[in-house]
């Protein structure tokens, strides 16, 4: 390609989605036309600034903080002093350079790959057309904190972890930045764990904790809809969380993730199957004094078509007598 088609290609037609483009472009001119992978990979990396940002709070709340409390460094701001370097000299510093090297060595020849297994987004591969779909569902912004993917680099989670059983299903995958996917390994085997065990200690009286699999009309990882037994309208459907628990207030983020999620799917096969299907009403009773009868979380999908009442308008608010109409 020559100069003038390639310049014209970078000014007018290059797509900046991202960085990555101009990044593997200047890689390549740098380095005689010619680069690995790997090479146009750590170039993109120098401009990642969420992982000098991870690596900053590594040096200052974990390294940092162990050398310091061995005395070998000093702390000043974000600036660390080696203690009494000006006592060492060239030779010794060269051989101390060294020893670490060989433990470093040492290290990485026993542990592989594991030494990075915090930074991985899943036990295995996620192709990356399933690793956009949950990108994009999530509107790359993080899932537990909101974070934008431009201001911190977002990461595939598993909901259910691979080790507990969840699988690459895109209903058990969500989009989370690297912090909260970090502090989620800390804290969450423990929560996922208590989940688990929650659905082999139902409730015995609980009605949606016994659906018979066959009037399960589609189901995820934490969630399952079934038709609602008395319905409101046709087409009625109930979105039920697995683990029992008596309010929508009691869900875990992933929980409510599920049911958002099967509730889309539903409206979809809904509209799908019913073209005089128009609009839905959503919802949920919490409370006795809210009608609740049934004391298992459970979302109410309605659809609702042109004419089905006389007068539509206040939809929810009608269950107030006489608030509907203002």
């Amino acid at each position: 390609m020559r100069y003038r088609e390639l310049a014209n290609f970078i000014e007018k037609r290059m797509l900046m989605a991202h960085i990555y483009q101009p990044v593997m472009l200047m890689t390549l001119l740098k380095n005689k036309g010619t680069s690995s992978s790997t090479e146009i990979a750590k170039a993109i990396l120098e401009y990642d600034l969420s992982q000098i940002e991870y690596y900053t709070q590594i040096v200052n709340n974990m390294v940092g903080k162990v050398l310091r409390k061995h005395g070998i460094v000093e702390r000043n701001s974000q600036t660390y002093t080696l203690n009494d370097f000006d006592k060492l000299d060239h030779e010794q510093i060269d051989h101390l350079i060294h020893l670490c090297e060989l433990r470093l060595g040492n290290y990485i020849k026993k542990r592989g790959m594991a030494i990075w297994e915090h930074r991985k987004t899943s036990a295995g591969y996620i192709s990356g057309t399933l690793r956009y779909e949950v990108l994009k569902r999530a509107g790359f912004h993080c899932e537990l904190c909101g974070v934008a993917a431009d201001i911190r680099a977002l990461e595939v989670d598993h909901i259910n972890p691979r080790n507990f059983g969840g699988t690459d299903d895109l209903s058990n995958l969500q989009a989370l930045c690297y912090s909260c996917n970090s502090m989620k390994r800390d804290k969450d085997s423990t929560d996922l764990h208590k989940v688990r065990e929650s659905y082999s200690r139902q409730e015995k009286d609980c009605l949606f904790c016994h659906i018979p699999q066959k009037r399960i009309l589609d189901e995820n990882e934490l969630a399952f809809g079934i038709r609602d037994a008395f319905p409101v309208t046709p087409g009625h459907c109930l979105i039920i969380p697995k683990r029992h628990t008596p309010s929508y207030f009691g869900l875990f983020r992933s929980e409510l993730s599920a049911c958002d999620y099967l509730l889309k799917d539903l409206i979809l096969q809904i509209m799908k199957s019913d073209s005089s299907v128009s609009g839905f009403n959503i919802g949920m009773n919490s409370g006795e004094d809210a009608g609740q009868t049934i004391f298992h979380c459970h979302i109410h999908l309605i659809p609702r078509r042109k004419g089905d009442v006389a007068e539509p308008r206040g939809g929810v608010r009608h269950m107030i007598p006489g608030k509907g109409s203002y």
